[in-house]
């Protein structure tokens, strides 16, 4: 018996989803590019996933590209808007806070010489749409904002960037990064006006190893691959059929029991934050993030690795921020400017569909151990 608090990491595989990519790989098999039945056969299932993500996004089924992952659909858009737009600039805007699949990319464009504008968060995470506004330029040919920060919670004004955007008549494409957003927050990408946006399965109880990237209709992008000519050309390569399936049904079960869902969330957030309040002495919340999943703390005094395999000893599973990081500090949480003390404490604890009152009332329990048992760092 274990107890899961580190979904915003990655999440249970639905039986819905593991279901339809069992199907998928023993009955359906077939290649979508074979032109004789079974491969036809295919092909149609192939639209259905498609239209069926499409349904949970609120966009147009030829407006959505399969893709392994989050990162590639970040990493595809920002290097297709530098290339579409490079004749008229080389500035680009983002926030210090993105996932590293964001900052990565944008990085390595400005050692080649692009000018990038990074936007601070205030100490509770928040980014406004004015320091967006105050940013643009002439030049600018790339926005780059997530949806919702992975290890706080905090909501982006993602809508209110590209109103400032048009208002300014400005070239710049909009990126935006989903992947903690779907299915946790309500959006739609014409919604929110961006020109492409990232998504990822793994975060919604697909398998790992299948996202979408949804791109403007009308909005012509370079390929990501070149080869055979699938995904209308964009991303060549025999189509991963059994992760369409397993995503399309893990969206559709979600989007069926999205309100309730998003309530549980809700409540076992509230539930978590009000309980650990008032039994882990000294245990502060971080930032105002209003995501329903996602609830950062700190234990100023003791460092988070140490806690953290208290806490896995004991079969409790949180986190000290992204997986991504891989042990390394957290530029999300640096970038609020913390106090050495509560940056070191800090835990991401996060929920979904599946988790229970239990679960968060074994981590209260285990955090109390935490506190009695281990010594303080002099940090």
């Amino acid at each position: 018996m274990f107890h899961y608090l580190d979904n915003a990491a990655t999440t249970q595989t639905r039986p819905e989803a593991a279901q339809a990519a069992v199907t998928a790989m023993t009955e359906e098999w077939g290649n979508p590019s074979s032109r004789y039945a079974f491969g036809q056969e295919a092909s149609g299932r192939l639209k259905e996933h498609r239209a069926q993500v499409a349904a949970g996004l609120g966009c147009r089924p030829e407006e959505v590209y399969f893709l392994s992952c989050g990162t590639e659909g970040d990493n595809w858009a920002i290097a297709a808007a530098v290339e579409k737009n490079r004749r008229k600039g080389k500035h680009i805007i983002t926030t210090a806070i993105e996932h590293a699949a964001v900052l990565e990319p944008i990085r390595e464009l400005e050692r080649q010489g692009y000018e990038v504008t990074w936007l601070q968060p205030d100490q509770q995470g928040i980014i406004t749409a004015e320091q967006v506004e105050a940013a643009l330029r002439p030049d600018t040919i790339l926005v780059a904002m997530m949806l919702v920060n992975n290890e706080l919670g905090t909501v982006l004004p993602v809508a209110e960037t590209a109103r400032a955007i048009r208002a300014a008549r400005c070239p710049a494409l909009l990126h935006c990064d989903a992947v903690q957003g779907f299915l946790k927050v309500p959006f739609t990408p014409e919604g929110l006006g961006v020109d492409t946006l990232a998504v990822s399965g793994h975060k919604v109880h697909a398998p790992k190893g299948i996202g979408a990237l949804y791109i403007r209709r009308g909005l012509r992008l370079p390929p990501l691959i070149r080869g055979g000519g699938q995904e209308e050309g964009l991303r060549s390569g025999t189509e991963p059929t059994a992760q369409t399936a397993a995503f399309a049904a893990a969206v559709e079960a979600g989007r069926a029991s999205l309100e309730r869902d998003l309530a549980h969330m809700r409540e076992l957030k509230d539930y978590a934050a009000r309980t650990l309040r008032e039994q882990v002495p000294e245990l502060e919340l971080i930032g105002a993030g209003t995501a329903p999943h996602i609830l950062p703390v700190t234990l100023p005094g003791y460092k988070s690795e140490v806690v953290l395999r208290f806490l896995s000893d004991r079969g409790i599973y949180v986190s000290s921020g992204s997986a991504c990081h891989k042990g390394k500090p957290s530029h999300v949480y640096a970038a609020l400017k913390l106090p050495k003390p509560q940056l070191d404490g800090i835990l991401r604890i996060s929920f979904s569909y599946d988790t229970a009152r239990e679960d968060v009332d074994a981590l209260v329990q285990g955090l109390k151990e935490a506190q009695a048992q281990l010594f303080t760092s002099l940090s």
